[in-house]
């Protein structure tokens, strides 16, 4: 591509993760010259490369140490694993390369061009790209649909020091600590605790609110907790950081709060998880006439358009959940009314799935949410101590647990804690989008022994007709 050269297309897709490639490859399908703009060399954005595809990689060897300790009192008993780290980080870059490769065959397949480089708006109607390269290119175009995503919150007060590090630092398997503390009791920062963990680092975790992981029922998080406790250090909830130092020795961490410790904490490692924010200030929005919120998000309709009709705005940089899978919807939901069908994002649930170890998993409504509100509700739950799956993995730790509508009786909500949560949450997420009720859930014949009977089980507890619990009291 020569200095300074102006490319013309129907669609003009700025950033290539989940959201941003789908929408681009939905838009090529449905006949529209499209052009994909990404800074950085291969396509998938932070979710493939630094983010929840890598983790996953990680999670699974996690998971599989665990389960080789576990199995120790099962008769099965293994050595201490020998962690390689060269060789760990060697198979989660391959997992990535198979996948960023695969997407640059899409990407091809489709006529997509793709071009490496940062975009920002010169107007509405063109962006100026910085190439990876060094030069520059306009892109001009009919329609625009930005999808620059989100990058994580940092703690300015925090000392500058390789040893201090945010998602992608802890993904990238610098050491193995003996020391590590977890600012952020959500999410991501429970699941690098869980991969540094069975790595054989002590783990302590900081959270300044009452609760861990905030947006799940507090029943299915107390499960992780107590699965959790003899693993990790301390989880100091109401807590916070005050400062660091960063030493020889390690980072030196004061903290104040309910739970701080009376003096500071040395460790090898502090990974910094406190949330994202999204990527709307670096785009050159102004120049383009678009509005932002307080926090630099990128309001949109239904059909994903911004203030400015022909421009559309998807995945993090639009609105909350932050989550891959939401962004790949609503890429797909702007490609489409990019190209003048009548597309609109009216999902009426998207999953929350966090791959800790136990896994929790939910959907729709949330318990906690509906007492907030006294709204009325029905529940039902169905203990994995009563199931024979779970107790022949000897993993009965855990629970489904379903929501309904006490009028209606459709599924409303739904939440799981146990092994494989995130890959049986589907089901619930169908019944809510499909309007189903508790005897279309309980009399869908589930095959036996597995762990997806659950759902079926819990949905014949509300209904009182679960053999394979103690009999429904009945009212007199």
């Amino acid at each position: 591509m020569a200095e300074g050269d102006q490319i013309t297309c129907d669609v003009a897709v700025l950033g290539a993760g989940p959201g941003g490639y789908s929408a681009a490859f939905r838009a090529a399908d449905l006949g529209l010259k499209t052009v994909l703009i990404e800074r950085e060399r291969v396509l998938g954005g932070v979710c493939l490369n630094v983010g929840c595809i890598p983790s996953k990689a990680l999670l699974h060897v996690a998971s599989l140490i665990s389960q080789a300790d576990a199995f120790r009192e099962h008769g099965a008993g293994f050595g201490p694993p020998k962690i390689d780290l060269e060789k760990l980080r060697a198979h989660k870059d391959a997992v990535i390369g198979k996948l960023t490769g695969g997407l640059a065959g899409l990407a091809k397949a489709r006529h997509v061009e793709v071009i490496r480089g940062n975009g920002v708006f010169r107007d509405a109607n063109r962006f100026d790209v910085t190439l990876a390269d060094g030069g520059t290119a306009t892109v001009r175009f009919e329609t625009a649909i930005v999808a620059a995503g989100s990058e994580p919150v940092s703690l300015p007060f925090l000392p500058d020091d390789p040893r201090i590090v945010d998602s992608t630092g802890a993904l990238a398997l610098p050491l193995i600590p003996k020391r590590m503390l977890v600012i952020g009791g959500g999410i991501i920062g429970l699941e690098m605790a869980t991969i540094y963990a069975a790595l054989g680092a002590s783990v302590d975790v900081v959270e300044m609110l009452d609760g861990l992981m905030a947006g799940a029922d507090r029943d299915l998080v107390r499960v992780w907790e107590k699965h959790n406790a003899p693993r990790l250090g301390r989880i100091m909830l109401r807590t916070k950081v005050a400062g660091a130092n960063a030493k020889r020795d390690g980072i030196h961490v004061r903290f104040e709060g309910e739970n701080a410790p009376d003096r500071a904490e040395i460790y090898d490692l502090v990974l910094v998880a406190v949330g994202r924010t999204p990527n709307g200030r670096r785009i050159g929005a102004d120049r383009a006439g678009l509005t932002l919120d307080a926090r630099g998000f990128v309001p949109t309709d239904r059909q994903m358009r911004t203030n400015i009709s022909h421009i559309f705005a998807i995945g993090d940089i639009a609105k909350d959940p932050m989550l891959a899978h939401k962004a790949v919807h609503e890429g797909h939901v702007a490609a489409e009314a990019a190209a003048g069908r009548p597309a609109y994002f009216d999902a009426r649930q998207i999953p929350s799935v966090a791959y800790t170890d136990p896994e929790i998993a939910w959907t729709g409504e949330t318990e906690d949410t509906l007492k907030s509100r006294d709204t009325p509700f029905g529940k039902a739950v169905f203990p994995w101590a009563a199931s024979g799956r779970a107790i022949a993995i000897g993993r009965d730790e855990g629970f489904t647990k379903l929501l309904f509508d006490p009028e209606s009786k459709r599924v409303i909500g739904g939440g799981i804690v146990g092994a494989h949560a995130g890959d049986l949450i589907s089901e619930i997420a169908l019944a809510i989008e499909m309007g189903a009720d508790a005897v279309d859930i309980g009399k869908t014949i589930h095959p036996h022994p597995t762990l997806s009977e659950s759902i079926g089980m819990a949905a014949e507890t509300f209904e009182g007709v679960c053999t394979d619990l103690p009999p429904a009291r009945t009212r007199s």
